[in-house]
Protein backbone atom coordinates (compact mmCIF):
# COMPACT_ATOMS: atom_id res chain seq x y z
CA UNK A 1 0.00 0.00 0.00
CA UNK A 2 2.81 2.63 0.88
CA UNK A 3 4.63 1.83 -2.57
CA UNK A 4 1.30 3.03 -4.22
CA UNK A 5 1.07 5.52 -2.30
CA UNK A 6 4.16 6.91 -3.65
CA UNK A 7 3.28 5.78 -6.91
CA UNK A 8 0.11 8.07 -6.80
CA UNK A 9 1.42 11.01 -5.40
CA UNK A 10 4.28 10.92 -8.22
CA UNK A 11 1.71 10.76 -10.45
CA UNK A 12 -0.02 13.41 -9.17
CA UNK A 13 3.11 15.94 -9.11
CA UNK A 14 3.72 15.03 -12.59
CA UNK A 15 0.26 15.76 -13.72
CA UNK A 16 -0.64 18.93 -11.80
CA UNK A 17 3.22 20.06 -13.38
CA UNK A 18 1.70 19.51 -16.59
CA UNK A 19 -1.25 20.94 -16.35
CA UNK A 20 0.75 23.95 -14.57
CA UNK A 21 2.81 24.04 -18.11
CA UNK A 22 -0.17 23.66 -20.00
CA UNK A 23 -1.64 26.38 -18.22
CA UNK A 24 0.83 28.66 -18.97
CA UNK A 25 1.74 27.62 -22.57
CA UNK A 26 -1.62 30.17 -23.47
CA UNK A 27 -0.08 33.19 -21.43
CA UNK A 28 1.35 35.68 -22.83
CA UNK A 29 3.68 38.05 -21.04
CA UNK A 30 5.80 41.21 -20.92
CA UNK A 31 8.01 42.51 -17.99
CA UNK A 32 8.70 46.27 -17.44
CA UNK A 33 10.70 47.96 -14.79
CA UNK A 34 8.50 50.87 -13.72
CA UNK A 35 5.65 51.95 -11.40
CA UNK A 36 2.25 49.87 -11.25
CA UNK A 37 0.08 52.44 -11.65
CA UNK A 38 2.19 53.97 -15.00
CA UNK A 39 1.97 50.69 -16.32
CA UNK A 40 -1.84 49.80 -16.17
CA UNK A 41 -2.39 53.64 -17.07
CA UNK A 42 -0.56 52.56 -20.36
CA UNK A 43 -2.47 49.70 -20.65
CA UNK A 44 -5.66 50.96 -20.63
CA UNK A 45 -4.25 54.02 -22.54
CA UNK A 46 -3.51 51.78 -24.99
CA UNK A 47 -7.03 49.97 -24.71
CA UNK A 48 -8.90 53.52 -24.74
CA UNK A 49 -6.94 54.89 -27.97
CA UNK A 50 -8.15 52.56 -30.29
CA UNK A 51 -11.32 53.49 -29.62
CA UNK A 52 -12.15 50.88 -27.08
CA UNK A 53 -14.17 51.18 -23.62
CA UNK A 54 -13.02 49.46 -20.54
CA UNK A 55 -15.56 47.81 -18.88
CA UNK A 56 -13.98 46.92 -15.60
CA UNK A 57 -11.00 46.98 -13.73
CA UNK A 58 -10.71 44.09 -11.21
CA UNK A 59 -8.19 44.45 -8.44
CA UNK A 60 -7.49 40.90 -7.89
CA UNK A 61 -4.64 41.91 -5.39
CA UNK A 62 -6.66 43.53 -3.25
CA UNK A 63 -9.29 41.08 -2.83
CA UNK A 64 -6.08 38.88 -2.20
CA UNK A 65 -4.79 40.75 0.61
CA UNK A 66 -8.36 41.86 1.97
CA UNK A 67 -8.91 37.68 2.21
CA UNK A 68 -5.77 36.16 3.49
CA UNK A 69 -6.58 35.52 6.79
CA UNK A 70 -9.81 34.16 5.77
CA UNK A 71 -8.63 31.36 3.86
CA UNK A 72 -5.61 31.01 5.09
CA UNK A 73 -3.26 32.46 3.10
CA UNK A 74 0.80 31.61 3.90
CA UNK A 75 2.37 34.59 2.34
CA UNK A 76 2.26 37.77 0.52
CA UNK A 77 1.55 37.00 -3.42
CA UNK A 78 1.27 40.69 -5.28
CA UNK A 79 1.91 43.96 -4.19
CA UNK A 80 -0.31 45.10 -6.80
CA UNK A 81 -2.35 42.90 -9.21
CA UNK A 82 -4.92 44.27 -11.99
CA UNK A 83 -6.97 43.73 -14.40
CA UNK A 84 -8.83 45.10 -17.49
CA UNK A 85 -11.33 44.12 -19.42
CA UNK A 86 -13.18 45.66 -22.57
CA UNK A 87 -14.19 44.01 -26.12
CA UNK A 88 -14.18 45.26 -29.35
CA UNK A 89 -17.63 45.01 -31.79
CA UNK A 90 -15.91 44.82 -34.79
CA UNK A 91 -13.19 42.14 -34.22
CA UNK A 92 -15.77 40.20 -31.65
CA UNK A 93 -18.83 39.85 -34.69
CA UNK A 94 -15.61 38.91 -36.90
CA UNK A 95 -14.76 35.99 -34.53
CA UNK A 96 -18.27 34.99 -34.22
CA UNK A 97 -19.06 34.86 -37.22
CA UNK A 98 -16.27 32.74 -38.02
CA UNK A 99 -17.51 30.13 -34.91
CA UNK A 100 -21.23 31.34 -32.96
CA UNK A 101 -18.65 29.51 -29.93
CA UNK A 102 -16.04 32.47 -29.65
CA UNK A 103 -18.97 34.28 -27.37
CA UNK A 104 -16.68 32.09 -25.21
CA UNK A 105 -14.10 34.25 -25.57
CA UNK A 106 -15.56 37.49 -24.46
CA UNK A 107 -14.68 40.25 -23.16
CA UNK A 108 -11.11 40.58 -23.66
CA UNK A 109 -9.16 41.00 -20.50
CA UNK A 110 -5.45 42.27 -19.84
CA UNK A 111 -4.08 41.88 -16.74
CA UNK A 112 -0.91 43.24 -14.61
CA UNK A 113 0.87 42.16 -11.76
CA UNK A 114 3.88 43.21 -9.48
CA UNK A 115 4.92 40.79 -7.00
CA UNK A 116 6.11 41.14 -3.33
CA UNK A 117 9.49 39.68 -3.99
CA UNK A 118 10.05 41.88 -7.28
CA UNK A 119 8.51 45.39 -6.23
CA UNK A 120 9.18 47.93 -9.53
CA UNK A 121 9.12 44.66 -12.11
CA UNK A 122 5.33 44.98 -13.18
CA UNK A 123 4.44 41.94 -15.55
CA UNK A 124 1.28 42.73 -17.89
CA UNK A 125 -0.04 40.17 -20.22
CA UNK A 126 -3.22 38.22 -21.58
CA UNK A 127 -4.08 34.77 -21.92
CA UNK A 128 -3.85 33.72 -25.86
CA UNK A 129 -7.22 32.34 -27.24
CA UNK A 130 -7.42 29.02 -29.06
CA UNK A 131 -5.78 30.21 -33.19
CA UNK A 132 -7.97 29.93 -36.20
CA UNK A 133 -11.55 30.51 -36.23
CA UNK A 134 -11.41 34.07 -36.20
CA UNK A 135 -9.84 34.22 -32.84
CA UNK A 136 -6.07 35.37 -34.39
CA UNK A 137 -7.38 38.93 -34.82
CA UNK A 138 -8.22 38.82 -31.00
CA UNK A 139 -4.92 37.74 -30.19
CA UNK A 140 -3.00 40.29 -32.40
CA UNK A 141 -4.86 42.96 -30.62
CA UNK A 142 -4.36 41.72 -27.12
CA UNK A 143 -0.29 41.59 -27.92
CA UNK A 144 -0.51 44.74 -29.86
CA UNK A 145 -1.82 46.19 -26.82
CA UNK A 146 0.28 44.27 -24.50
CA UNK A 147 3.66 44.97 -26.28
CA UNK A 148 3.06 49.18 -26.46
CA UNK A 149 2.09 48.90 -22.83
CA UNK A 150 5.53 47.54 -22.43
CA UNK A 151 7.31 49.33 -24.50
CA UNK A 152 7.85 46.56 -26.70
Amino acid sequence: MKRFLQSATILASAWFGLVSAAAQADVTTYTVSAEFTDVMGDLEDGVVNRGYVVDYRGRIGEMLKRTSEDVGGAKPLYRNAEFIQFCSAVISRRAMEADIGNIAYCPYILFGYETEEKPGEVTIGFRRLPDGMGRDDVNDLLDEIAKDAAGK
